[in-house]
């Protein structure tokens, strides 16, 4: 193993892939001669040159199109959004379109292309630039959603999106792009298969579940509460579609108590989607409700001190799981 950074993983991810299958593609704004708006792709283009590495205009509605429809003809187009709220112009593309397409077609064309790029707040770029689009997205059948958290899992997960037949968002985070973790190196292939939770820390007195960024909030609450006995267990589900909630709910049976950490609004947020599951298969395992910590149901603000306290943080998981466990 070798400490690198999650941008670092990612580029591995498509070189490596790319360098495996010649169908393999990247287009985006500024992927090329920029080196990635945010240097994730650096080096890609003298290495592949500018038929597999592709500047593209600023037309999220054009290259999705382009994307989908390269992808129905047999290649593996990886298409960067320079941030998911950019995504929301290319909404027909992307979910009206290509989850739709091995259905409509009767199984003639699949659409086997990798959406990625930066979700959520970025830090200070205001209400239209900070959308976590997962609780929109993921209710779409046809797709698949993953959310890395570590330079391990983006990696590992983004290697399987790339050879998967479906389309697949993938959902970054920028606040996460510089954070270190430990990745074997290149010569030591691994896939991280979907629908497979990570237990990111063992425990038997709260279920803790979170995703993306969050992961780290809820493993800085868990490290307080053991503090003060409260030893949590803290599941990253990784991919939201598929989902594996059998291993959240065998985590509910064994802790009694649940708290689900997500970046979306709390109305119809995966959270939301995650709690009623448990519900539905482990309601008498439960010692109390669940509690969802979610962004608070306002636009993202501008201002660094209120942005802040409108997302999910150690705090209020903290608090949230002091209270579900009567501890408040």
């Amino acid at each position: 193993m070798r400490e690198i950074q999650y941008r670092e993983a990612l580029r591995e991810a498509m070189t490596e892939e790319m360098a495996r299958d010649s169908r393999v593609f990247l287009m985006g704004e500024e992927v090329a001669e920029y080196n990635g708006a945010y240097k994730v792709s650096q080096g890609m283009l003298e290495r592949f040159g500018p038929k597999r590495v592709v500047d593209t205009p600023i037309s999220e509605t054009a290259f999705s199109g382009l994307g989908v429809g390269a992808a129905m003809y047999g290649l593996r187009p990886i298409i960067e959004f320079m941030s998911w709220s950019f995504c929301l112009v290319a909404a027909d593309q992307i979910i009206n379109n290509a989850p739709k397409m091995l259905y409509m077609s009767g199984g003639q064309f699949g659409v086997p292309a990798v959406f990625r790029g930066n979700n959520g707040a970025g830090g200070q770029l205001g209400s239209t630039h900070s959308w976590s689009v997962e609780s929109m997205f993921s209710s779409v059948p046809g797709l698949k959603m993953a959310i890395p958290a570590t330079p391990y899992d983006a990696k590992g997960l983004l290697r399987t999106a790339i050879r998967d037949d479906d389309p697949v968002f993938f959902l970054e985070s920028e606040r996460l792009l510089g954070f270190k973790g430990p990745v074997p190196p290149p010569e030591e292939e691994y896939l991280i298969p979907f629908g497979q939770a990570d237990i990111k820390l063992v425990g038997t007195d709260c279920t803790i579940v979170a995703m993306g960024r969050p992961i780290h909030f809820a493993l800085q609450a868990a490290l307080e509460l053991a503090k003060e006995g409260i030893h949590c267990e803290v599941i990253d589900p990784r991919t939201i579609r598929p989902l594996d909630i059998d291993t959240i709910v065998a985590s509910v049976r064994k802790t009694g108590y649940l708290v689900v950490v997500d970046q979306s609004w709390p109305f119809a947020s995966v959270a939301s989607e995650i709690a009623m599951q448990v519900y539905e298969q482990a309601l008498d395992d439960l010692d109390n409700k669940i509690i969802r910590v979610n962004n608070d149901d306002v636009p993202a603000p501008y201002n660094r001190t209120l942005e802040q306290e409108m997302l999910p943080n150690a705090k209020k998981i903290y608090e949230a799981v002091r209270a579900v466990t009567y501890n408040a």
